[in-house]
Formats: structure tokens, C-alpha cells, sequence
């Protein structure tokens, strides 16, 4: 069984294939502490086994070092991951790596990494119909196959699954991977899987795409610097070539690879918002499996789940209920400001957990939720990113041990009942 340990910044696409692997493989690996990119992939040690300075990185326990990638991930798979031992489905296998090294992150780079500020955009891009051509290839695979490469998950499904992780987190809202239904079906279906679970945590789909602003590229390079050598090098070769020169076509199509990946890997420069939650106690109720076992499973065993497991001390549920009800008129409407709350508590998620609804109907409704959240004061507060909805509702913190409060959860997260004023139940919205 391969040992080792892997150096890689958080949250890097590129490590996600190897870490993947090795949960399917059973491969011992630990990913380095203390890495800092920019800093410990620079250093002379790291360097003399790693000459390109390029991450992820693997050293094995017996002192071999490896680096690409792919690479990495072939040697922490075990048989069945690479194809098994038919060569045809092996040789499937190889088709999709190199199927999403060139053709899948250079379109999900080109089109993702300008919205995200980290490359400056192009006029006239065509980053997203490229993007959408991919995908459209990878829809007609899937319309009769469940894996991309025989029966089974293979290094093929990691790799373009991992490769896919941008855009479906970035620009693929609703309205536009709807046109690629089976590439849907297989990307959850991959996403589900307990060994992906384990390593792509706290990962959603993406509901509203970014949008281009130009002021975050500037903001961008201020903080991190990240893109001033590489645009210099640029300027340097521009000012270096003669102008009647040609470039060979090789270096041609070299230039904008090495762009992206400079990009890609500048992503770990970012500066990572602190978690307001951080400064609280965790306490041993876990949001996750809590959210798993809801998501999945009938209410008369998820609620029950729910106060079984419930962290009293450390956790608090509260009731939200909408001041300014005699000003909703149709119910749609009403709907998109629970939508828009939530959207805009995003980065809430991870530590609560709301099951919001809508009473009556058209001019005769309310819109009341219960919550629940780490800590035992009221969560908004925390952050100012959390401040722009909470003050139109009154909030009122419940006894998480009364048979009050257990029989308003039930009601609240099973849907049913009326409110306070004899209005029934219409539609709710959950926030996990």
C-alpha cells in the first residue's frame, strides 16, 4: 500500500484527483502541515525534490518524490481505478485524463478565472461557448453510459469530475446546465459518493453565476501580486520580438497554458475570509451528517435525528417571523425574498441550518422559519456580509428542551401546520 505525503494549498482542484483516489484505494496519505504557497514550494529543501516548484507534490514514505497531478493520482489508484485489466478500458481511461487536461481547464479557466479577478478579461472571449462545447461532447458520452470509461468509476470520472469543479461552483446556474442533463446526473452521482464526500467538503452548485467586474482583477493583483511577474515576462518577450518576426507555433500555444496555471496555482494567494463561526465552540453537533440524514431520509427518522443529536450547550434554535407581512401581495414574490436572503447568507451555511415557510396565499400570507446555528446568540451579528436581512424579521431564541419547541421544529421541518392565525402551510425553502 503507497504511503506518503502530499503538499498542496486547500481546496486545489489538481490534489482533490490524488486524495480521491487514494479513498478509493486505501492509500495512506497526509497532507502537509503548514504549507505556505509562494513561501514553502520556493524553499532550496523543497526545490532539490521538486524542481518546478509546482503543486500538488507527492513523496512517498520511502523517499521518492513524484509531482504532475495525474501522476500523483495513478500512483495512490489501485487496479480497478485505472481500468482495470482490460487495455481497451485503460486506454478510455488515458482518452479522458488528456480529454480534461485539454480541453476542459483551459475553456473552465478561461472563462472562470476573469469573473473570479485572477486574469484580466478578454475581449471577445469565447471562454463560454468552448466551455459549452465540452460540455456538450461530454453530454452525448453520457446519454448511454453511467461511467465514462467501462461500468465502474474509474481515474476517467475523478479527473474530468475534479477538472468540472469550477464551473459547476462558478457559472453553471440552473438555467444554463440545464441544457446538460446526463454530464448533471454523473457529476452528482460522483459528488455523492462517500470517498469524493470525504475529501470535497461543504461543495454547492452554483445557483446565481458571477458576473464580471473589473474592479477584482485590480483588487486582485493589490493583494496578492500574484500576476505582476508573469504579466511582466509577458511585456519583456513583447518588447524583446522583433515585430516582423513570427512566434514559432509551439511557444504560440504554449503561452496561454502556462497563463492558466500560473492562475490556477495564484488562487492559494487569495486571502481566505476567517469563518465568523470560528471563535466559537464546535460542540459535538454535526451540521453535515445532520443535513445528510434530512436531505435523505424521511422525516419521522431525520427530526427525531435532529433532538437525539442536538448540542444544547454549544448550539441555539430560533424562530424568525417576518415584521412587515401585510406588505406581500403574491406568493412568488414572497418567495424571492427568502431566495434572496439565503443567497446572501451564504457563506452561513456551514454552521446552520433554517427551514423557512410561506403561509396563505396570494395577499393573505406570512413568512416564518426556524432556525438553528452555532453559538447562542443571535448569528447575524457575527458579520456585517449578514446584516442585510435579519433586521426586517422579529427573532426569538426557544428552549431547544421544551415540547414546544419540538413540536414547532416538526412542524417547521416537515412542512405542515398553519400559522399562528390559522393560515395554512403553501411552500418552504430549506437553508443547508
Amino acid at each position: 500500500m503507497v504511503q506518503g505525503t502530499l503538499y498542496t494549498y486547500p481546496e486545489n482542484f489538481r490534489a482533490y484527483k490524488a486524495l480521491i483516489a487514494a479513498q478509493y484505494s486505501g492509500a495512506q496519505v497526509k497532507v502537509a502541515e503548514n504549507f505556505k504557497f509562494g513561501e514553502t514550494n520556493k524553499s532550496a529543501e523543497f526545490l532539490k525534490k521538486f524542481p518546478s516548484g509546482k503543486v500538488p507534490a507527492f513523496e512517498t514514505a520511502e523517499g521518492q518524490f513524484l509531482s504532475e497531478s495525474n501522476a500523483i493520482a495513478y500512483l495512490l489508484a489501485n487496479e480497478q481505478l485505472r481500468g482495470g485489466k482490460c487495455p481497451f478500458v485503460q486506454a478510455q481511461v488515458q482518452q479522458w485524463i488528456s480529454f480534461a487536461d485539454n480541453e476542459i481547464v483551459p475553456a473552465s479557466c478561461a472563462w472562470v478565472f476573469p469573473l473570479l479577478g485572477i486574469l484580466p478579461q478578454q475581449k471577445n472571449s469565447t471562454a463560454k461557448q468552448e466551455a459549452e462545447a465540452v460540455l456538450q461532447q461530454l453530454n452525448q458520452k453520457l446519454q448511454d453510459s453511467t461511467f465514462l470509461a467501462g461500468e465502474r468509476i474509474t481515474l476517467a470520472d475523478i479527473v474530468v469530475f475534479s477538472s468540472l469543479l469550477h464551473l459547476y461552483e462558478y457559472v453553471l446556474e440552473p438555467s444554463v446546465r440545464s441544457a446538460f442533463g446526463n454530464v448533471n446526473r454523473w457529476f452528482v452521482t460522483i459528488l455523492n459518493q462517500k470517498q469524493v464526500q470525504a475529501v470535497v467538503k461543504d461543495y454547492k452548485l452554483c445557483e446565481k453565476a458571477l458576473v464580471f467586474d473589473p474592479k477584482k482583477y485590480a483588487e486582485f493583483q493589490a493583494k496578492t501580486g500574484a500576476a505582476k511577474p508573469q504579466q511582466q515576462q509577458q511585456q519583456q518577450k513583447q518588447e524583446k520580438k522583433p515585430k516582423e518576426k513570427k512566434e514559432p507555433a509551439a511557444k504560440k500555444a504554449a503561452e496561454p497554458a502556462e497563463e492558466l496555471d500560473a492562475a490556477d496555482e495564484a488562487l492559494a494567494l487569495e486571502p481566505k475570509s476567517k469563518d465568523p463561526f470560528d471563535a466559537l465552540p464546535k460542540g459535538t453537533f454535526n451540521f453535515d451528517d445532520f443535513k445528510r440524514v434530512y436531505s435523505n431520509e424521511e422525516e419521522a427518522k431525520s427530526i427525531p435525528y435532529f433532538f437525539e443529536k442536538f448540542d444544547a450547550e454549544n448550539y441555539s434554535i430560533w424562530i424568525g417571523e417576518y415584521k412587515y407581512n401585510e406588505e406581500l401581495s403574491k406568493v412568488f414574490m414572497s418567495c424571492n425574498l427568502i431566495t434572496g436572503m439565503f443567497q446572501r447568507l451564504d457563506k452561513m451555511r456551514k454552521a446552520a441550518f433554517a427551514s423557512v415557510c410561506l403561509f396563505g396565499e396570494d395577499g393573505n400570507s406570512t413568512i416564518s422559519g426556524i432556525w438553528v446555528w452555532r453559538g447562542q446568540d443571535l448569528a447575524f451579528t457575527l458579520s456585517p456580509d449578514w446584516q442585510i436581512d435579519y433586521e426586517v424579521y422579529d427573532w426569538k431564541k426557544l428552549d431547544a428542551k421544551s415540547e414546544e419547541t419540538k413540536k414547532l421544529v416538526t412542524q417547521y421541518f416537515s412542512w405542515t401546520g398553519a400559522d399562528k392565525d390559522g393560515r395554512k402551510f403553501n411552500q418552504g425553502k430549506i437553508f443547508k
